[in-house]
């Protein structure tokens, strides 16, 4: 099965949409029915004990923080993720690997079962800025086996482009708290570096987030 697709994000720069889609716990916080989604190391994943670590990582809107946790290439995270296909509602233990990661574009390779169903993926996506904003082109080639594959293409496209087009709606939400956190200082001082934050332009912000995360 394929899936593509373009998706608008408004008054942002392609460096701010790239910190955002780089966060595991934004992704985690942003994509529907995704209970966790973590880097992992072992073959086997013991996705049960996953589920408490997870919780720890809280959203943050400073781009170091970001860059820590940030996908790396060549990594692997699991993931658990709830999808509703007709009445079906499978919980799919996912694991993806990055395979590229490249400003301003990114793929991936994963796989994932349920019970009576799975699929193998690789997707991707680049990020074009535009006078208004970005574009985020999106594709995605997967093989599905089992219960939600009896149900073909015609049912898991709408389920597809409802899923793509509720994250990205939570991404244009998040992307408006990206915040250099540590930049202000106390007192007067803060203050005034404050007001001069809000005043800097989105090419200043960009500038910004190049330097703190190495693009």
């Amino acid at each position: 099965m394929e899936f593509n697709g373009t998706f608008k994000l408004e008054d942002t720069s392609a460096e701010e949409v790239w910190l955002a889609l780089s966060d595991p716990v934004l992704i985690r916080d942003s994509l529907p029915g995704c209970e966790f989604l973590i880097e992992v190391d072992d073959e086997d994943v013991a996705f049960d004990e996953l589920r408490e670590e997870s919780t720890e990582a809280e959203p943050t809107g400073d781009p170091e923080v970001i860059a820590e946790r940030a996908f790396q290439e060549g990594k692997r995270y699991a993931a658990l993720v709830e999808i509703g296909v007709g009445s079906v509602n499978p919980s799919f233990e996912t694991t993806v690997t990055i395979d590229e990661r490249e400003f301003p574009d990114m793929t991936a390779s994963g796989e994932g079962s349920a019970s009576g169903s799975s699929f193998e993926m690789e997707s991707g996506m680049h990020l074009n800025e535009t006078d208004d904003g970005v574009s985020v082109e999106w594709w995605a080639n997967a093989e599905v086996f089992g219960r939600v594959a009896q149900m073909g293409q015609r049912v898991m496209n709408p389920v597809a482009n409802r899923v793509v087009k509720k994250f990205f709606e939570r991404i244009q939400e998040r992307l408006s708290e990206l915040t250099l956190d540590d930049q202000g200082g106390d007192g007067e001082q803060g203050t005034e570096r404050a007001g001069a934050d809000e005043a800097d332009d989105t090419s200043g912000l960009s500038q910004r987030i190049r330097d703190r995360i190495g693009l």
